[in-house]
C-alpha cells in the first residue's frame, strides 16, 4: 500500500488536468463522472491506508525525492500518514467524494460546469498535500494552495461584482494569517534546523517550557491559523465567502479548509503545550470567536449565512478545544462538524434549488411537506449541531465543554451559553424555512419539487454520518470506550504526559452533560414558541428592529470598522505616497534632473556658433584666465 499512497494526491490533480483542458471539448456527464470517480478512487486508497495505520500502529512515512537542498539543510517531498492524518484524508476524500456528486445536480444548467469541477479537483488535490506534508514547507504549499482555490470558487460567479470582491476579501485575509505561518517556518528553521516534523518535535519535546523563542513560534502559527480558521479578527472574510456556489461553501467552508488551522495546531501539540501563554490567547480568542459569531447568526435572514456564522462559532469551539489541551475533543468535533456541516450546507443549497435560486428564509415557509428527504436530513443535522443526544455533534461539543470546565468556569459557563444560542438560532432556521405558511411568491411555490437523487443520495448518508458518527467517541461516563481517543493517542502522547489528566468525576460529567442538554432543548423550545407557534417572522423594516437586533443583524458593523479604521486610512496613505512622495517626491526630482539638463544643454549649445574668431577669442580668454589661476596661485 506504501507504493500507491502518492496516488492519493495525484488522482484529483489528474482530474484537474482533465477536466480544465477538456472543459469544452467533454461532455457534462463525462466531466462529472471523472471528477467524481477520481476522488472517490482517491478515497478507496485512503481507506486502505487508514486500516493499515489502524493495524500496525505505524504511521507510514514514504520520501519522493529531495526537493531542496543547501549545504546541510535538507527539504525533502515527502508524505507522512499517521492517525491524525488518516482521519483527515478519509473527510477529505469521502465528503469531498458527496459533494461532487451532489455538484453534478446543483450546477448541471451552469455554463462552466468543467471549469467548477477542475477547481473542486484542484482543491481536493491541494487540500490532501496539506495533511500528506511530512515537514511544514509542503504544508504551506498545500495550504496556499487551498487559498488559490477558494479565491476561484468563491469569485465563480465573477461577473457579479460583489461575488469577486468576496473572492479578493478572502484571498487578501488569508494572506495576512499566511504571513505569520510563513514568518513561524522560518524560526522553527532557525530553532531546530528542519522543517520536518520528525525532527522538530523530538527536539521540542525536550525544550524549556515558556521559552521565548516558543512562545514566538506558536503566536506565528496562531496568526496563520486565525486567518486560515476565520477567527477573530480575521472572520469577515467567511460569511462573504457564501457567494461562492453551494458546493463550495459545504466543500471548503464547512468540513475541509476551514478545519486547516485546527488541523494545523493538532499536527504541531507539542510545541503549543510548551507554549501555556500561547494555549490561553488559543482558548480566549475561540471561546470569543464562538459567542460572537453566534450573536450574529441569531438575526440573519439569508439562510446561507446563518450557516456561515454558525461555521465561525463551531470553529471557535474547536480552539477553545485545542486552547484548554483537549486535542482529541477539538479534532473530533472537526469530524463531527464536517458530517452535519457540509450536510447542513447541502441541504440549504437543495432548499435554494427548490425556491429557485431564493435564499431569503422570510420568503420560505411550510417547505417540510414538499421537499420530505431535505427536511429529514437537515433535522438530523441541525440535532447533531445543537449538541442534543446521542447524534455525533453532543458528543464531541460535551468533550470540549468538559475540558473548558476543567480550566476555567467562565471558559465553560460562556461556552455553555454559547450552545445554547446554537440550539436557538439553528432551529430558528429550520422552523422560518420549513414550518408555518409558504411566504414566497405564487411561480415559486408552482416550482417546489425535492432535488434529484445525485443530490439527495449525499444528503441521506451525511445524515447517517452525522447522526451516529458519535459512537467513536463516547465517554467513560455513559459506559462508552473512546475509540477516536484510543487512536489519536499516539498523536498526542508527548502533550498528554506535559499536560497530564484533569478527569472530573462522574457525577461532575452527568451535571455538565445534563445543564448542556437542558439549555438545548429550552432554546429550541424558545424558538418554536417565537416562530412556529407565534408565527414570527423576522421584518425587513429596520426601522420596526429593536436596537440591539438591528446591532446583531448588521453584523455589529465590523466590516463598516475595518472600512474606517484600516482600508480608507491605508487608501488615504496609497494617495499621499503617490501624489506626494512619489509623484512630487521621487518623480519630481529625476525629473527635475532630466529638465536641469536639458535647459543647461539649451544654453551651452549657444557657444557652439561655427565661428573660427569666436573660439580664437574664446582660446585667449582660456589662456589668460589659466595665467591669473596660476598667478594667484603663486
Amino acid at each position: 500500500m506504501d507504493k500507491l499512497i502518492w496516488l492519493i494526491p495525484v488522482l484529483p490533480l489528474a482530474g484537474f488536468i482533465i477536466n480544465g483542458l477538456g472543459r469544452n471539448a467533454l461532455s457534462k456527464g463525462v466531466i462529472g463522472t471523472i471528477g467524481s470517480l477520481l476522488v472517490l478512487a482517491s478515497f478507496g486508497i485512503s481507506v486502505a491506508t487508514f486500516f493499515q495505520v489502524k493495524s500496525t500502529g505505524v504511521p507510514v512515512n514514504v520520501q519522493q525525492f529531495d526537493w531542496i537542498s543547501v549545504g546541510t539543510f535538507h527539504i525533502q517531498m515527502a508524505f507522512l500518514i499517521d492517525q491524525l492524518s488518516a482521519i483527515m484524508l478519509l473527510i477529505i476524500t469521502g465528503v469531498g467524494f458527496l459533494i461532487h456528486l451532489y455538484s453534478v445536480g446543483y450546477m448541471h444548467d451552469d455554463a462552466g460546469f468543467g471549469k467548477f469541477f477542475a477547481y473542486l479537483n484542484l482543491f481536493v488535490f491541494f487540500m490532501l498535500l496539506l495533511v500528506m506534508g511530512s515537514n511544514y514547507v509542503v504544508m504551506f504549499i498545500g495550504w496556499e494552495g487551498v487559498g488559490l482555490c477558494s479565491y476561484l470558487l468563491i469569485g465563480f460567479w465573477y461577473t457579479n461584482p460583489s461575488y469577486a470582491d468576496a473572492a479578493k476579501k478572502a484571498f487578501i485575509m488569508n494572506r495576512i494569517g499566511d504571513l505569520g505561518f510563513l514568518l513561524g517556518i522560518f524560526l522553527l528553521m532557525d530553532q531546530f534546523g528542519s522543517v520536518a516534523y520528525a525532527d522538530i518535535f523530538p527536539k521540542a519535546a525536550g525544550a524549556v517550557a515558556h521559552g521565548a523563542p516558543i512562545v514566538l513560534i506558536t503566536m506565528l502559527l496562531f496568526v496563520g491559523a486565525v486567518g486560515k480558521s476565520a477567527q477573530l479578527p480575521l472572520f469577515t472574510w467567511l460569511p462573504d465567502a457564501m457567494a461562492g456556489p453551494t458546493p463550495v461553501s459545504a466543500l471548503i467552508h464547512a468540513a475541509t479548509m476551514v478545519t486547516a488551522g485546527i488541523y494545523m495546531i493538532a499536527r504541531s501539540n507539542i510545541l503549543f503545550t510548551l507554549a501555556p501563554t500561547t494555549m490561553e490567547v488559543i482558548a480566549i480568542v475561540g471561546l470569543a470567536t464562538a459567542a460572537f459569531a453566534a450573536l450574529i447568526a441569531l438575526t440573519q435572514t439569508d439562510i446561507k449565512k446563518v450557516l456561515a456564522y454558525s461555521t465561525v462559532s463551531q470553529l471557535g469551539y474547536m480552539f477553545l478545544g485545542l486552547g484548554v489541551g483537549a486535542y482529541t475533543g477539538a479534532f473530533f468535533h472537526v469530524l463531527t462538524h464536517a458530517f452535519f456541516k457540509a450536510l447542513l450546507f447541502l441541504g440549504a443549497g437543495s432548499v435554494i434549488h427548490a425556491m429557485s435560486g431564493e435564499q431569503d428564509m422570510r420568503k420560505m415557509g411550510g417547505l417540510k411537506g414538499k421537499i420530505k428527504t431535505t427536511f429529514i436530513t437537515m433535522l438530523i443535522g441541525t440535532i447533531a449541531i445543537a449538541g442534543i443526544p446521542p447524534f455525533s455533534g453532543f458528543f464531541s461539543k460535551d468533550e470540549i465543554l468538559a475540558a473548558a470546565f476543567a480550566h476555567s468556569t467562565v471558559f465553560y459557563v460562556v461556552g455553555v451559553i454559547t450552545a445554547g444560542l446554537t440550539s436557538f438560532y439553528m432551529f430558528r432556521m429550520m422552523y422560518l424555512t420549513f414550518w408555518g405558511k409558504f411566504r414566497g411568491t405564487h411561480e415559486q411555490e408552482h416550482h417546489l419539487h425535492e432535488s434529484p437523487a445525485n443530490m439527495t443520495i449525499p444528503l441521506i448518508i451525511l445524515a447517517i454520518l452525522s447522526a451516529i458518527a458519535g459512537v467513536i467517541g463516547v465517554p467513560a461516563v455513559l459506559g462508552g470506550h473512546h475509540e477516536l481517543g484510543a487512536f489519536l493517542a499516539p498523536v498526542f502522547e508527548g502533550s498528554t504526559k506535559l499536560l497530564g489528566e484533569h478527569e472530573l468525576s462522574h457525577n461532575t460529567e452527568w451535571i455538565l452533560m445534563g445543564t448542556s442538554v437542558l439549555i438545548a432543548f429550552a432554546a429550541m423550545g424558545y424558538a418554536y414558541s417565537k416562530y412556529v407557534s407565534g408565527a414570527q417572522v423576522p421584518v425587513a423594516d429596520e426601522e420596526e428592529r429593536p436596537a440591539l437586533t438591528n446591532l446583531s443583524y448588521h453584523k455589529f458593523y465590523v466590516d463598516e470598522l475595518y472600512d474606517k479604521l484600516i482600508r480608507k486610512p491605508l487608501d488615504s496613505l496609497s494617495v499621499f505616497l503617490h501624489r506626494v512622495v512619489e509623484q512630487l517626491g521621487i518623480d519630481g526630482f529625476v525629473n527635475g534632473l532630466g529638465k536641469g539638463t536639458l535647459e543647461t544643454s539649451k544654453g551651452l549649445r549657444l557657444l557652439q556658433t561655427g565661428n573660427v574668431g569666436f573660439y580664437i577669442f574664446m582660446m585667449v580668454i582660456g589662456i589668460i584666465g589659466i595665467l591669473v589661476y596660476s598667478l594667484v596661485k603663486i
